[in-house]
C-alpha cells in the first residue's frame, strides 16, 4: 500500500498530544474527552480500526473506555469497530463517539483503505489470521497478548512482518510501563551486577476450574461459527465463550500463554534468551505438580464440557548458557505467588507490577544505572507508554519495544511448556530449526489442524 504522509507523518502539534499522553497508566481510561482534545487536525491523527472489541479493548467500560481502547484514543480516531458479538460491536461504536462503523466479518475492516492500523483483541485462536491479513493489506497492527496459539503461528507471523515491513507492537506493556520495574529489572540482569546468572523463576498463577457446563442456545447477537474460527466445531456452551475462552486449549494456553506472556517473556529478555536462534535446549516438566481439570489422552482432553488446561504446574527450563528457567503456578516457597526472580551469584533481584526488590536494587539509590540504560532497551525510544511507543514507531518505521520476533522466542518456551505439561515428558527443542528433537508426537503439536474456511495463509 502506498505511504500515506497526511496521516503518518504527523506534525509537531500531534506529537505533542501525543507527549501528553505519556503518563496514563497500564489500565489508564482516558475519557473520551481527553482523546478528542489530544489533536485537533484530522491529518494529525491516525485512523484506528478495533477487530474484537472485549475487556482488553474496553467495551465493559461505563462512563469512560478504559485498556487498548482508551490508551489508543488520544492518538487516532476510530473509524471501524469490529465484533462477532453485535451487542459489543455497538457498544464500542457507542465508546468511540457513535462515528465509526459497525462490522461482523473484519475483512470488510480490512478492505477500508483509509485505515492506518489495526488493533487486534480477539480471542487468542484469531490473533495471527487476523494480524497476517491486516499486514499483507498494508495496514500497522497492535495485537494483544499472547499473540499466537501455536509456535507455527509464532513463524508464520514472524515471516509476513518481515516480507510486509509493516509496523507491529505485541501488547506485552511489562516492555513500557509499570514504573520502568520491568525495564530496571532487566537492566540490572543485563549491567553484570549479579556476576554469573543462575536460575530465574516466573511464578504466573494457576488458572481456574469448573462445574460441568450444559450445552446452551447460542444467543442470538453472537456469530458462533465465526467465533470458533479455526477451532472444532463444537456446541455453544456460555463458558467456552468470550473471557473464558483462555481456559481451553483450543482456543488459548491458560495462565501459561496468558501470564507466561508477560513474565516469561521478561524473564527470557533479562537472561538473554530472545534472540533469532536463541531458546532452551531441554523442557522438564515435574508432573507431580501438574494438575489438569479432566484428564488427558495423548495430549488431548478427554472431555469437552468443562475448563481444560492446566491448574497447576512446575516445567524447568534449560538454557545452553547453564541458566535455568522455572516456570510455575506460583513459588510461595520462594515468598512470592506472582513474579519473577532472578538469582545470580552477586545477589538475588525479584520483580512483580507492584515493586522490584533485592541488595542491588537498593544499591540503585547511590550507584545508578546508567543515563541510557532503560531507554537503550526501548531501542533508543523513551518508557512509560505502549501505545505511543507504537505510534512513535508508526511515525518512523522502527522496531517498537514488543515486536513480533523477539516475542515469538518468549511463546515458543511457554509453548513448548504447554507440550510437555500435556504429553507428561521431557522435551529436547533445536532453538535454531525450531523443531521438537527426537518425538514426532510432541512435535506435532508445534502446529494444529485448521477448521476448513479459516486456514492462516502466509
Amino acid at each position: 500500500m502506498p505511504h500515506r504522509p497526511n496521516r503518518r507523518d504527523f506534525l509537531q502539534t500531534a506529537s505533542m498530544a501525543a507527549l501528553a499522553s505519556s503518563t496514563l497508566p497500564m489500565f489508564g481510561s482516558p475519557s473520551l474527552s481527553l482523546a478528542a482534545q489530544a489533536a485537533k487536525s484530522p491529518n494529525e491523527r491516525l485512523n484506528w480500526a478495533v477487530v474484537g472489541s472485549g475487556d482488553r479493548w474496553g467495551v465493559n467500560s461505563k462512563e469512560r473506555l478504559g485498556a487498548v481502547g482508551g490508551q489508543s484514543m488520544p492518538f487516532g480516531d476510530y473509524v471501524a469497530v469490529c465484533d462477532v458479538d453485535s451487542d459489543r460491536a455497538n457498544r464500542a461504536k457507542e465508546l468511540t463517539g457513535g462515528k465509526a462503523d459497525v462490522y461482523e466479518d473484519y475483512r470488510q475492516v480490512l478492505d477500508r483503505k483509509d485505515v492506518d492500523a489495526v488493533i487486534v483483541v480477539t480471542t487468542d485462536h484469531w490473533h495471527v489470521k487476523v494480524a497476517i491479513e491486516a499486514m499483507k493489506a498494508g495496514k500497522d497492527v497492535y495485537c494483544e497478548k499472547p499473540l499466537t496459539l501455536t509456535i507455527e503461528e509464532g513463524q508464520q507471523i514472524c515471516k509476513v512482518a518481515k516480507e510486509t515491513g509493516r509496523v507491529f507492537q505485541v501488547g506485552t506493556q511489562q516492555r513500557s510501563e509499570m514504573g520502568n520495574r520491568f525495564l530496571t529489572f532487566v537492566a540490572l540482569a543485563h549491567s553484570g551486577r549479579l556476576g554469573k546468572l543462575k536460575k530465574i523463576t516466573c511464578a504466573i498463577g494457576g488458572a481456574p476450574s469448573c462445574d460441568p457446563q450444559p450445552i446452551a442456545e447460542v444467543p442470538a447477537n453472537l456469530n458462533w461459527n465465526m467465533w470458533l474460527g479455526q477451532a472444532p466445531e463444537t456446541p455453544y456452551r456460555k463458558l467456552r465463550c468470550h473471557y473464558e475462552f483462555r481456559w481451553w486449549y483450543e482456543y488459548s494456553g491458560g495462565k501459561m500463554t496468558d501470564w507466561g506472556a508477560h513474565h516469561v517473556d521478561i524473564a527470557s529478555w533479562a537472561i538473554n534468551m530472545l534472540g533469532e536462534s536463541d531458546g532452551p535446549s531441554k523442557i522438564t516438566p515435574v508432573m507431580d505438580d501438574v494438575v489438569h481439570p479432566v484428564p488427558l489422552k495423548d495430549g488431548m482432553p478427554t472431555q469437552d464440557d468443562r475448563y481444560n488446561v492446566a491448574t497447576k504446574f512446575r516445567i524447568n527450563v534449560s538454557y545452553p548458557n547453564g541458566i535455568e528457567m522455572a516456570i510455575r503456578d506460583q513459588a510461595q516457597d520462594l515468598g512470592f505467588g506472582n513474579g519473577i526472580m532472578l538469582e545470580g551469584e552477586n545477589g538475588t533481584i525479584f520483580v512483580d507490577r507492584g515493586k522490584i526488590t533485592g541488595d542491588l536494587v537498593d544499591d540503585l539509590k547511590t550507584n545508578p544505572l546508567p543515563d541510557d540504560a532503560i531507554k537503550t532497551l526501548c531501542k533508543g525510544k523513551e518508557p512509560g507508554n505502549h501505545m505511543r511507543n507504537f505510534v512513535e514507531c508508526i511515525r518512523d518505521r522502527s522496531l517498537p519495544v514488543s515486536d513480533v520476533f523477539t516475542h515469538h522466542k518468549a511463546m515458543t518456551t511457554c509453548h513448548l511448556a504447554n507440550i510437555a505439561i500435556r504429553l507428561g515428558r521431557e522435551l529436547n527443542w533445536d532453538a535454531k530449526a525450531e523443531k521438537i528433537v527426537g518425538d514426532d508426537q510432541a512435535q506435532s503439536f508445534v502446529s494444529r489442524e485448521q477448521r476448513k474456511g479459516f486456514e492462516i495463509k502466509v
